[in-house]
């Protein structure tokens, strides 16, 4: 049975847009270069068109694995959501123990980006945080040990 995941609407957006990208212009250049691999003549012999059609099953597979992921995503109704306590795409900023303040949006794992201060609700941290409202402490297991992080807000 197919695990159902939760996106934001521009997570789904986003995924929807790799596979639409997949489906003709990955496939269509993947057709180009069997076409190009066979004008070269024997394909017994041909390793260019060997590395073309092992392409070709890798890419099927990516878009049908996308396509399975996409059938099986649900979108976040934001309205719905509890900005009391942290929960999934909720943005919370924490303390450290270092003193050091730090914010994250908790999405789902396929959203994730460190770089946007995106981390996915299965991550360690945000497992830690899941369910506790402003002022109270989470005592997540890092790979330096147990630490403290202080929930400082919560926004939605």
């Amino acid at each position: 049975m197919a695990q159902v995941t939760y996106y934001t609407a521009e997570g789904l957006q986003k995924l929807s847009d790799e596979l639409t990208e997949l489906k003709t212009k990955g496939r269509a250049d993947i057709a180009r270069q069997i076409a190009e691999a066979t004008d070269k003549g024997d394909l017994s012999e041909n390793a260019e068109y060997d590395a073309a059609k092992d392409a070709q099953g890798h890419l099927e597979a990516k878009i049908a694995n996308l396509a399975n992921l996409i059938a099986n995503a649900r979108v976040i109704d934001e309205s719905k959501l509890d900005a009391s306590k942290v929960g999934i795409l909720c943005t919370v900023k924490i303390k450290a123990p270092t003193g050091a303040e730090m914010s994250y949006t908790l999405v789902s794992a396929k959203e994730a980006n460190v770089r946007e201060n995106k981390i996915s609700i299965d991550s360690p941290i945000a497992q830690g945080l899941v369910g506790k409202k402003v002022g109270e402490t989470a005592e997540i297991k890092t790979p330096r040990g147990i630490m403290k992080f202080e929930v400082l807000d919560i926004s939605l």
